[in-house]
């Protein structure tokens, strides 16, 4: 069998896989992030209480999923079947989703008015965990550790360069073009066609996914604790500490991120052509500038531009929470702004630690250590950071208009501080990374 690629370079077959599938999973993740959030907003009720558990409890069941799936791919030796066939189940299962509504519930179930709509929000939360489910099999553990057997710390950092822009091309997508379609042609007609388009790219990848060369069958399901025990905590330490750092990124994130378009569509009143515009252009000018900056960070020491990364995207949310909302066009533009600078943090971030975890994981041990990645980077993140962003919101009160006496509503919409909050929390990010120079250096010891 020919080798996928060497140390020499990322072969062009690596990078199609990487893109078509990092890109798509990404597209999914994104619409699962902010446009559920929307949806049950929109269309089922305005309860910001059931988002806030949904994000919460996607979280735990993507970390548990990661952990049973990347210890079973390392068992196996296999993380083509895990990909392909966790695409194909996982398109299904979005299509699903889009499907559910009060009135389909109520009819399936023989329902109405507030039951109906209470049935609608657990079922909801129920299948956005089963789409975890399939997409943190395929994605988050497989794909993964696929990009890991891949690829070699000396052109590491250009490829997590590309691997952290594909959530904002996808996240681009989604909100330049995501919502402009609802409008078209409805949430559930959207669904269906991104479920297909997964679907769609796990049946491709039977046929062009390899595994790489270097991967072999290893370790036993007791492997789910691999990542945990102290001996590997202590061999690990630069590891560990990126873990740490990812984490108080994570929790900032998940602060204002589950409520972000929903902010843009209530408090800013911006309109779907607006916030698509403003969202749409931050994200791509922070894409283009972190392709030069994925390659450069080869180049540096990786810890130290976290400082960089930690400013800007601190920055960006300062100016987010202080921008006006009186006037519009000054609002737009402000928001704007500041949306671009935190973005270009955000991404340069989620690269800079992406590479690092990577030259620091173990051989032969990707696999096993996806799902330890997956507690400090979505487990704790989802559960702490929408928890502090609701009770911001809960805590200042800001009225839904026109919510009238539906007894399914918090009667509340997203609050700025939430903004302020997660500037502070990325700064704390700041007191960590020293620690970070501290072990590396230790480590080349």
């Amino acid at each position: 069998m020919k080798k996928l690629n060497t140390d020499r370079g990322f072969s062009r077959s690596s990078w199609l896989i990487l893109i078509l599938f990092g890109t798509i999973g990404q597209l999914a993740w994104s619409v699962e992030n902010m446009y559920f959030n929307l949806f049950v907003f929109d269309t089922i009720a305005p309860d910001l209480d059931t988002i806030t558990l949904m994000v919460q409890l996607s979280g735990i069941v993507a970390t548990v999923t990661t952990l049973v799936a990347g210890v079973l791919s390392d068992k196996i030796g296999n993380r083509r079947s895990f990909i392909s066939i966790g695409y194909i189940i996982w398109g299904v299962t979005v299509a699903l989703f889009g499907c559910l509504s009060p009135e389909r519930v109520g009819g399936l179930f023989m329902r109405s008015g507030a039951e109906a709509v209470a049935l609608t929000l657990v079922l909801v939360v129920v299948g956005d965990c089963v789409m975890t489910v399939f997409g943190s099999s395929a994605n988050d553990a497989a794909f993964n550790a696929w990009v890991t057997d891949n690829t070699h710390s000396s052109y590491r950092g250009k490829v997590e360069g590309v691997v952290a822009i594909l959530p904002l091309v996808a996240m681009l997508a989604v909100a330049g073009g995501f919502g402009i379609l609802v409008e078209a042609v409805g949430y559930t007609a959207l669904f269906i066609g991104l479920g297909a388009t997964i679907t769609a790219s796990g049946v491709l990848g039977l046929f062009i996914v390899k595994d790489s060369e270097k991967i072999q069958k290893s370790g036993t399901m007791r492997d789910i604790f691999y990542g945990f025990r102290p001996s590997v905590i202590k061999n690990n330490l630069p590891l560990y500490v990126t873990f740490i750092i990812v984490l108080v990124y994570g929790i900032a994130c998940q602060i204002f991120m589950p409520y972000l378009i929903i902010y843009m569509k209530t408090y800013l009143s911006f309109s779907v052509i607006e916030y698509s515009i403003v969202f749409g252009a931050a994200i791509a000018l922070g894409a283009v500038i972190n392709l030069f900056l994925g390659a450069v960070s080869d180049k540096y020491d990786k810890a130290k531009l976290l400082y960089i990364a930690a400013g800007v995207m601190a920055l960006g949310l300062f100016g987010m929470y202080f921008s006006p909302t009186e006037n519009k066009t000054a609002s737009l533009i402000v928001f704007g702004i500041f949306g671009f600078v935190m973005i270009t943090g955000y991404i340069f971030v989620s690269a800079l630690c992406g590479s690092t975890m990577r030259d620091f994981t173990p051989e032969g041990a990707a696999g096993k250590l996806q799902g330890v990645r997956m507690v400090f980077s979505v487990l704790i993140p989802m559960l702490i950071g929408p928890e502090i962003g609701n009770a911001i919101n809960r805590a200042q009160g800001i009225k839904l208009e026109n919510a009238g006496a539906d007894a399914m509503t918090t009667d509340f919409i997203p609050a700025p501080e939430i903004f302020l909050a997660a500037a502070i929390a990325v700064l704390v990010a700041l007191l960590v990374i020293p620690l970070l120079s501290k072990v590396k250096a230790g480590k080349k010891q």
